[in-house]
């Protein structure tokens, strides 16, 4: 699982209040628990890959945009470009 910090979660917060929904509307829509959602927006609670992957085809963005911070995205980069 992912462990979610400061900047995804308040990505996650943001496109929820951009669209007028609370948190149940959101969960709702992606088959979860208010109560989980909840965890996840305040980071007591990871979301799996396919979790992400549902919560970032919901609010139409795409998942790294809203999971990884542009230092995650720079590792995973340079990773990549590293490998033989």
């Amino acid at each position: 699982m992912m462990k979610l910090k400061t900047q995804p979660r308040q990505k996650l917060i943001n496109l929820r209040k951009k669209l007028n929904l609370k948190q149940k509307d959101v969960a709702n829509s992606i088959g979860i628990t208010a109560s989980y959602y909840g965890m996840i927006e305040i980071g007591v609670r990871n979301p799996s890959l396919d979790l992400a992957k549902k919560i970032a085809e919901f609010f139409g963005e795409n998942m790294e945009n809203i999971f990884f911070t542009s230092a995650d995205n720079d590792t995973l980069s340079n990773s990549q470009n590293n490998t033989p």
